[in-house]
């Protein structure tokens, strides 16, 4: 696991991009890669629609953006070493399951095939606090963001591909399991 230090600084990059040009960039650069797999194998029985696409296009930029603030969020409340916040925390982790589940289908990065390697179980992610909870939320993120199948559309690599939908379906268990258990937690 990556230090809080380092985690810190790692986050930096993913501040930079949802503020400016970077962010646009990579927005663009996503939709391409959006509309590439959707006009890609197993398409061809669909008419293509460009509204359609471009609404598409729209959503998963939309969904890209929203993930990258609310991380950027949860970056700026945990390095404030104040408490967290239950609600802030609650809707933020449930918009990111949301968005992340509709970025699974969007970009057709279904959930991985199980794995019987170092996956940590719900019972393991209970006796972690909320606060690492969240930090290691934000390093699947960064992972997830910072793939070179998202970063750079047209990028063909078979192992990068299940490192993308392994860590989307991280982002969406953990959230997952956040939410729930700050919402029990709640008075």
């Amino acid at each position: 696991m990556i230090s809080f230090g380092c985690w810190v600084a790692l986050s930096a990059p993913i501040a930079a991009q949802s503020a400016g040009d970077p962010a646009k960039t990579q927005m663009q650069e996503m939709s391409q890669r959006e509309m590439q797999l959707n006009n890609g194998i197993g398409e061809k029985d669909r008419p293509r629609d460009p509204k359609r696409a471009q609404a598409m296009m729209d959503q998963v930029s939309e969904d890209f953006q929203r993930i990258l603030t609310l991380h950027n969020g949860i970056v700026r409340a945990i390095t404030t070493n104040q408490s967290l916040n239950g609600q802030f925390i609650s809707d933020a982790t449930g918009e990111i399951r949301k968005r992340s589940t509709r970025l699974q289908s969007s970009l057709k990065l279904p959930k991985p095939e199980p794995a019987t390697e170092n996956r940590r179980t719900e019972s393991d992610l209970k006796e972690i606090q909320t606060k690492d909870e969240l930090i290691m939320l934000c390093q699947r993120i960064e992972s997830f963001v910072r793939n070179p199948i998202i970063e750079k559309p047209g990028t063909v690599d078979a192992q990068e591909l299940q490192r993308a939908r392994k860590d989307l379906q991280s982002i969406v268990e953990l959230s997952d399991t956040i939410k729930r258990r700050v919402d029990k937690e709640k008075p």
